[in-house]
């Protein structure tokens, strides 16, 4: 085979090139933000400080916007990092009517189909992606908890409010982030960068979790500026009993932390990640599990836990060299731990004190709601009531097959349990696969598995970055599932 020489005149010394290039790169940027801070000063001294930074919020926006058009992985990769940072802070906090993460979403994946729109404009090749075994039970599962919901409210004589209306936003977006992720991770190398930008935020969420509980200042001070705001927001010398971090919610930081710290293991069962890296990361994330105060939490690690030592009978027989490590996390998530379990038979029951308030929530405020016609079509999409006394604005639905069936009824519940009995058949035959894509097979067994139990309990699936996760989980496994299909 004849290898060509490069041309003569491209002989200058190293770097070179790289160097010019870099340097116009710098200059854009240098020349672009004094431009920036130049016109924000102006737009302040006129207008107010209000304009300076509706200027910059602007051309921030802009920046994200066409970096996702140009690199469509960008909105993957810049939503997964941020996601457990940003999502628990509440609308109208840094944004008119919208959460931070959710304008982050939207921004970034307008950006991704503008620029695939003008790709295939150009005359590249983009195809849609279908794979019926799972999208197919997935749209039933989107109808059922969007359309249908409201078509239930029509049957029955009532006009949906705008609260009604934006209920039905979250399971949208959930299957918005499955395709943005199913079109832009397509490798090894970008499923293994994506594990990374979801169980680092994660470790990051645990770590604040455990400071938190350890009633550190600064990071208590810092949550009650931010994510302790809306209904029901605990008051500031409480905020340490539980881990609720920055998603706002214990529940949803558990869910968060133990959906890493699984995939951590799955990564680590393949030689994923570098062996410091899993055992920071499993260090924290163990830590944070107990941090959480929560016991859905720890009914999802133990069942968690059984799957990979039956999936992974190598990380069985290690599990005595991480003894240690699990008593050291033990000891520091202990306060909120403790805590937890100091509420139980206080009133001569063998359950915990906040259980027996969920009954009554239950018991008086959602049972008596429900008929004949309702169980069949549904109530409402909205799944929260105002309370009655002074000490707390709202009411949330605390059972998974409650919030199911007061949705859609008996159809969203039916929808829901033929996409899981689909996505479990599915991912079967991937959980072998050696590389990122196996362990992200793995995963997402294991955690749709103990999803299922904890719906018995609670509603798990629409909490902040726990269905975030999940999806992303999915989106990555269907994703593999139908390349390998075509090939």
């Amino acid at each position: 085979m004849t290898q060509t020489m490069p041309p003569r005149e491209s002989a200058r010394p190293p770097g070179a090139g790289a160097t010019r290039g870099s340097g116009a790169g710098t200059t854009l940027i240098v020349t672009g933000a004094v431009l920036l801070s130049a016109a924000a000063g102006l737009a302040a001294a006129l207008f107010g400080s209000a304009a300076a930074y509706g200027l910059v919020g602007v051309a921030f926006a802009a920046l994200l916007f066409a970096t996702a058009a140009l690199y469509p992985i960008f909105a993957t990769y810049s939503y997964l990092a941020t996601l457990p940072i940003i999502a628990g802070i509440d609308r109208d906090t840094l944004l008119p009517l919208v959460r931070p993460n959710e304008a982050l979403l939207a921004l970034v994946v307008a950006g991704a189909v503008f620029g695939a729109f003008l790709r295939y404009v150009r005359g590249d090749d983009i195809r849609p992606k279908f794979y019926p075994a799972v999208d197919v039970p997935l749209g039933v599962f989107l109808l059922m908890s969007t359309v249908w919901p409201l078509t239930s409210l029509t049957l029955r004589g009532h006009i949906p409010t705008g609260e009604e209306y934006a209920s039905i936003l979250p399971m949208a977006k959930l299957v918005g982030i499955y395709f943005l992720v199913r079109y832009t991770v397509t490798n090894e190398h970008q499923i293994l960068r994506t594990i990374r930008f979801i169980v680092w935020p994660g470790a990051a969420v645990a770590l604040i979790a455990v400071l938190q509980t350890l009633r550190f200042p600064p990071v208590t001070a810092l949550l009650d500026t931010l994510w302790n705001s809306g209904a029901n927001a605990a008051n500031p010398d409480e905020l340490g009993e539980r881990g609720s971090a920055t998603l706002g919610s214990p529940i949803a930081t558990g869910d968060v932390v133990i959906i890493c710290l699984i995939l951590v293991l799955c990564c680590g069962a393949r030689g994923l990640l570098g062996r410091r890296e899993r055992l920071v990361l499993a260090m924290i994330l163990g830590t944070g599990v107990f941090a959480a105060g929560q016991f859905s939490t720890w009914i999802a690690a133990l069942v968690g836990f059984a799957l990979i030592a039956w999936r992974f009978p190598d990380l069985r027989r290690q599990a005595t060299r991480f003894a240690p490590l699990a008593l050291v996390a033990l000891v520091i998530g202990a306060p909120a731990f403790l805590g937890r379990l100091e509420g139980i038979g206080e009133y001569g029951l063998p359950v915990p004190e906040s259980w027996l308030g969920r009954y009554d929530n239950l018991r008086y405020m959602y049972l008596p709601h429900f008929d004949w016609v309702t169980t069949l079509i549904g109530v409402s999409p909205n799944t929260s009531v105002e309370a009655v006394e002074r000490w707390r604005e709202v009411i949330y639905l605390e059972s998974g097959i409650l919030y199911f069936l007061w949705i859609g009824g008996i159809p969203l519940l039916a929808a829901f349990l033929w996409l899981s009995l689909r996505v479990l058949r599915t991912v079967r035959p991937a959980i072998r696969h050696p590389g990122a894509f196996g362990a992200c097979a793995s995963s997402l067994e294991i955690v749709w598995l103990f999803l299922l139990v904890l719906t018995l309990i609670d509603p798990h699936l629409q909490l902040r970055g726990t269905g975030d996760l999940i999806f992303t989980l999915l989106a990555i496994t269907v994703g593999g599932i139908d390349a390998r299909r075509r090939t």
